[in-house]
């Protein structure tokens, strides 16, 4: 195909960038500077540092427009929090006396002071900080971190478009504050907010922006007419404000649908909508209401989420089409370059062919670039970089890697019957209750215990021949031995071995099946200062051999309570993966779930009668328009089910999800047929267990008591409390006790400090219920 040059040069830009630097350095800044070992003033030079570097690559790489403002220290909500005044009456005297630290304390919490609620941003693996809004919330304008950046950006001599959450999202994304009702609407605050966005616009204005973007992705999600009305309210108002910036509204991860007719007729100078995958229906849709005449379109055209190489020529389709639907089309990435890694060119030990197939951020920065240069200018002055481009797409095309006839075989083979437990729960739950001899309110913890720096040593060793299996194999041992040795004295009732194995609840699988890439140097933020590096599920799945049963099997040799075997659920090995884009998530999901099936039946063979199978990913991957949800929700819960139906009644099968509000997927849970879930629940006050006991959930839960994305160590009375406002939403006979989430991020004083106060709690209100 040829291209034909657009009128305006066309230009690339990015809406985000990777925070950690090539090495995460801003990771071990911040975490340093928690320790006492960095200072602020070092902690603020590597920061900057690191966006200056960032900004410069960029510019290099022929970006002509850097994006500031995007850069966190923690998390770009938080950030916005702060930049209008939103800070919780409890933080409020922390962040007066030192605003670093009082920021920090917000995030995660002191030992006296709870830090806001944590949850994932829209269907990303990313976490925000859910603002706390009320009535009473009094909003007042904070730009110093915003216009500093754009500053720092434009010493630097580029061109810079600073990017904020818009106020439509960021009210969206707020719930009530404690002790407000929680059927307060901090939408309803739109009037009051909009004039601090004024005054923030007018900030930047000042210091140089011609363009500031403003991120609306909540309007992607299915919205009221009242909410559709606020946000044509918001863009009137902003749009018309006296010697303001040019503003760009953008929407990502999914189509507009009824918001794109309100933005396009909005007084604002441009839209930035995503043409990838769900979203390509925005094509269509924008020629529908008659493009954009007199505004800029940015083109995401380039998949930010994923780690594939784009298709050039395919994309460059889209931006032909999309050169009649607006005065100017500018190229981009679907989204901000924050869901994926930093750079594939450093990843040594995968195949150099394969290498060829995935794009990081800086590869995506390539192609942002190539794509402008076709469109302005035609495709033959790109026609070297499309013929490379096609010959890798066939290379992945045609690979082994991404068939394998067995497996394929398999999966097509999978009947109704393989995903139903042999019996229903309540026959299950009689049997399980006769075989485990559980108490009232059994305890548990979630899995992983303590990731030690001296674990981390053992497996570098390992990895680097300074340590034989033997002597590796004989260290983990000990750990399994420690770990049980303090749960049988604190009091837990059902153990787990620790997994001091474990590099990442996703990774440790993904390096045993066939099918997957590990990458070494793919750090991707999930949260504050915790880097996660996602497997690449590249073709077909299989299990090559048992993965867990040899350290399950041989922590339930040490010890007379039972053990949990220990597993990643088919959506999260999905979820937390770079998953490939060549075939239905079902029918991937539906492979490593056959993979996993075989997993759980050794483990019982070996001996466990208790197996969780955790999908926290459940809800965080379900898609953001409510038409989408049947059919994802169908094959999810499928491949959950096909994964653990293998075993005996009496074998109990748990499951686990944190860290998304899981009100309006309680059917789907209900539909997994695990025999007990546990929950997060601290932060949110035992929330989820009120959506539970609303839907009528008959089996058992664990909604959590014990919050472990924060440091402090929650007493037993507070414990108690969480665990008694649990009764009054599940009864006692379905209700167990346990914390949140994994504690593999914890530290050792604090978690045995926590988990003895959370059994004493259990004791305390076992006491309770006896006596009443």
């Amino acid at each position: 195909m040829t291209a034909k040059p657009a009128a305006a040069a066309a230009r690339a830009t990015v809406y985000g960038y990777p925070r950690q630097g090539q090495h995460r350095e801003l990771k071990k800044a911040i975490e340093g500077y928690w320790k006492g070992r960095v200072t602020a003033d070092t902690l603020l030079e590597t920061a900057k540092d690191l966006r200056r570097s960032h900004w410069q690559h960029l510019a290099d790489a022929g970006i002509h427009e850097v994006p500031t403002g995007d850069f966190s220290y923690y998390d770009h909500v938080l950030d916005t929090s702060v930049m209008v005044g939103a800070v919780p009456d409890r933080h409020r005297d922390a962040v007066a006396a030192d605003a670093l630290d009082g920021y920090f304390a917000m995030a995660r919490g002191t030992q006296d002071v709870a830090p806001l609620e944590m949850t994932k941003w829209f269907d990303t693996n990313y976490h925000y900080l859910v603002p706390e809004l009320g009535p009473d919330t009094v909003f007042t304008t904070d730009s110093a971190k915003q216009v500093a950046e754009l500053t720092e950006a434009l010493t630097l001599g580029l061109t810079a478009r600073p990017v904020l959450v818009g106020p439509v999202t960021y009210l969206l994304l707020s719930k009530p504050a404690p002790g407000v009702a929680a059927d307060f609407e901090p939408l309803t605050l739109l009037d009051r907010l909009l004039p601090v966005y004024a005054e923030v616009l007018a900030d930047l204005r000042a210091a140089g922006a011609e363009w500031v973007q403003l991120d609306e992705p909540a309007l992607v999600q299915d919205r009221t007419p009242a909410e559709l009305s606020a946000a044509a309210r918001a863009y009137r108002e902003l749009g018309t404000l006296d010697d303001r910036p040019k503003l760009l509204v953008a929407s990502y991860f999914d189509r507009l649908g009824d918001a794109l007719p309100v933005l396009a007729k909005a007084p604002v100078d441009g839209l930035a909508l995503d043409f990838t995958d769900a979203a390509a229906a925005n094509l269509d849709a924008l020629a529908a209401v008659g493009g954009l005449p007199g505004k800029r379109l940015v083109a995401g055209v380039v998949n930010g989420r994923n780690i594939w190489i784009n298709d050039l020529e395919k994309s460059l389709t889209t931006l032909g089409t999309l050169l009649g639907l607006a005065d100017r089309v500018d190229v981009a990435a679907s989204c901000s370059l924050l869901h994926v890694p930093l750079d594939a060119a450093v990843e040594r030990d995968i195949d150099p062919q394969i290498v060829r197939w995935l794009a990081f951020a800086k590869q995506k920065t390539a192609e942002l670039v190539t794509l402008a240069r076709g469109l302005s200018q035609g495709t033959e002055t790109i026609a070297a970089e499309l013929a490379a481009n096609r010959a890798d797409l066939a290379s992945r095309a045609n690979s082994a890697i991404t068939h394998d006839p067995a497996v394929r075989a398999r999966a097509a083979a999978i009947t109704d019957t393989d995903g139903r437990r042999r019996a229903p729960y309540a026959e299950r739950a009689t049997a399980q209750r006769a075989h485990l001899g559980l108490p009232l309110l059994p305890t548990t913890t979630i899995g992983s215990f303590p990731q030690t720096a001296e674990l981390r040593t053992a497996r570098a060793d390992l990895r680097a021949g300074r340590l034989d299996a033997a002597g590796y194999e004989e260290r983990i041992k000990a750990e399994i031995r420690d770990v049980l040795a303090f749960q049988e004295k604190a009091g837990i009732d059902v153990l787990v071995h620790g997994e001091p194995e474990r590099n990442d609840m996703v990774q440790y699988f993904a390096e045993q099946l066939t099918g997957y890439l590990a990458t070494q140097h793919g750090w991707v933020q999930s949260y504050g200062t915790r880097y996660v590096r996602p497997p690449v599920l590249a073709g077909d799945i299989s299990r090559p051999e048992p993965m867990t049963v040899p350290w399950t099997s041989y922590a339930q040799s040490q010890t007379d309570r039972p053990v949990k075997g220990m597993l990643t659920g088919p959506v999260t090995m999905l979820a937390w993966s770079f998953v490939r884009d060549d075939q239905p998530l079902g029918d991937t999901a539906r492979q490593v779930a056959l993979a996993l099936r075989d997993e759980v039946n050794d483990l019982e063979q070996g001996g466990s009668s208790v197996i969780q199978v955790d999908e926290p990913a459940l809800r965080e991957t379900l898609p953001l328009r409510a038409t989408d949800h049947p059919a994802y929700l169908a094959w999810a819960t499928e491949a959950f089910r096909l994964t653990t139906s293998g075993v005996q009644d009496r074998t109990q099968i748990h499951t686990h999800m944190c860290y998304a509000e899981f009100g309006d997927i309680v059917q789907a849970i209900d539909d997994l047929d695990a025999d007990v879930i546990s929950l997060e629940a601290a932060r949110s006050h035992m929330q989820v267990a009120r959506e539970l006991a609303a839907h009528g959930y008959p089996r058992e839960a664990g909604p959590g008591v014990y919050d472990i994305h924060s440091p402090r160590v929650p007493s037993a009375e507070e414990a108690a409390a969480l665990l008694r406002k649990g009764l009054e939403a599940i009864p006692a006979e379905r209700l167990w006790v346990n914390p949140d989430c994994g504690l593999k991020t914890r530290g050792w004083p604090e978690t045995r400090a926590s988990l003895e106060n959370l059994v004493t709690a259990a004791r305390t209100v076992r006491t309770e219920l006896a006596g009443s």
